[in-house]
């Protein structure tokens, strides 16, 4: 039995469930539906998938920062330098997804045998100011449902592509 906030139970839950949301959400679409901007200059289907990999690897980041440094610094990431960056187009759907998976994995065992006051624990992020290990994983925990929004919406012009 968990000695965590029925509010963080629910935070993790909802974060533990995510990889798998997505997975759910890509199904089915190929490797030009994947590829394709939908409409005309919005990110991918890929493009996102990436990065909520690369958001993942950052956030798991700060998470940890929080949990054993004393109020460490945490700086913030252009999503669009990212993009530009680490080109989307060149990574698997699959890889991306299995380390979406792995990540949250990891790091939900570590959150749920942290204790109550681990949660109060303070990060200061460069653009936002402090922000507890609680806020964190509220931030990181929806945004995989932020982003299944834009796929389902680009969801019936990519499948009606041929």
């Amino acid at each position: 039995m968990s000695n965590l906030p029925p509010d963080v139970q629910t935070l993790l839950d909802q974060y533990e469930s995510g990889a798998e949301a997505l997975r759910k959400a890509v199904a089915g679409l190929n490797p030009q539906q994947l590829h394709t901007p939908a409409p005309p200059g919005k990110w991918s289907v890929m493009q996102i998938v990436c990065h909520i990999a690369d958001a993942e690897i950052f956030y798991t980041d700060r998470m940890k920062r929080v949990l054993v440094e004393d109020r460490p610094t945490m700086f913030s990431a252009d999503p669009d330098q990212f993009a530009a960056r680490f080109r989307a187009e060149q990574r698997e759907l699959e890889e991306e997804l299995g380390l979406i998976a792995a990540i949250r994995k990891h790091m939900a065992r570590i959150l749920r045998e942290a204790s109550p006051d681990d949660f109060e624990r303070v990060g200061i992020h460069s653009a936002d100011g402090p922000l507890t290990l609680t806020a964190l994983l509220k931030r990181i925990g929806g945004h995989i449902p932020h982003h299944i929004r834009f796929i389902n919406e680009k969801r019936p012009a990519l499948l009606a592509m041929k």
